[in-house]
């Protein structure tokens, strides 16, 4: 990551010359909303470390799903995507092979959390951060945001990398996101391809084809992005997609997983 300050520099020279104005504005959404999943469930990896730990029920903890090895290699091949599209150094990714085991996700996401801040605050201009724990450094990343809102390149790895990291800690928990069907047609790609995200609170379009025309969001250049709805932009989905807000308010309360 230590090129980072140097090409964010160039990019946002270049922007400004050229009287570029980028909207970061869903960018900088995101990572408060992946930012707050980490935060969430972070904790959650030590409790699983913890000795004589048993499930709510009494049971044993159960064992590694069959598929968690192939999820992991494609999470990977994902970080090192984003370092060969965006000229950065994906913090937490060696050459050696990554062990599915709860200490490597506790290492990884350790690792990569102080990386990101320091990366941040040299960006920024800002004395290196002092000491502090994985939540409490997401807490004052986020509160970086609006500094951080200038720099759209940067904006857009602190996104990349926080959803990198939400994404693995959830894996390695085995949680699998609560996904609700809602009717209507995506205004971008014209599929029922809409989608409920009850833990975000937000509504995504999960066809991997669908495109918006936002410069900004992150499904212009990143396949394992969907186009988000946030709650205050459920009326306009509403008009454009031909659902109604009622069916969307009842699917985040609904706790049922559905197949996308």
């Amino acid at each position: 990551m230590a090129d980072l300050t140097d090409r964010t520099k160039g990019t946002d020279r270049a922007n400004a010359a050229g009287g570029t104005h980028v909207t970061v504005a869903p960018v900088l959404r995101d990572i408060a909303l992946w930012a707050a999943s980490l935060v969430r469930q972070f904790p959650e990896l030590s409790d699983e470390l913890a000795p004589g730990r048993r499930s709510p029920t009494g049971t044993a903890p159960a064992a590694p799903h069959p598929g968690r090895d192939e999820l992991i290699r494609e999470e990977r091949r994902e970080a090192l995507l984003l370092e060969q599209r965006h000229g950065l150094s994906v913090p937490g990714h060696g050459a050696a092979p990554i062990r599915l085991h709860i200490s490597d996700a506790i290492r990884d996401i350790t690792d990569g959390v102080v990386e990101l801040e320091e990366a941040v605050c040299a960006r920024l201009a800002l004395p290196r951060p002092p000491r502090a724990g994985v939540i409490e450094r997401l807490r004052r990343i986020v509160g970086l945001l609006d500094a951080v809102s200038a720099h759209p390149v940067l904006a857009r790895h602190v996104r990349d990398e926080i959803r990198r990291m939400a994404r693995r800690c959830a894996r390695t928990l085995g949680d699998a996101e609560t996904i609700v069907r809602v009717s209507g047609r995506c205004p971008w790609c014209d599929s029922v391809s809409l989608r409920a995200f009850p833990d975000r609170r937000a509504v995504l379009c999960v066809n991997p084809a669908c495109v918006c025309t936002d410069p900004a969001c992150g499904c212009q250049d990143d396949p394992a992005y969907r186009h988000l709805w946030p709650e205050d932009a459920w009326a306009g989905l509403t008009e454009a997609s031909g659902t109604r807000a009622e069916e969307i308010e009842a699917a985040m309360d609904d706790t049922k997983e559905t197949s996308c």
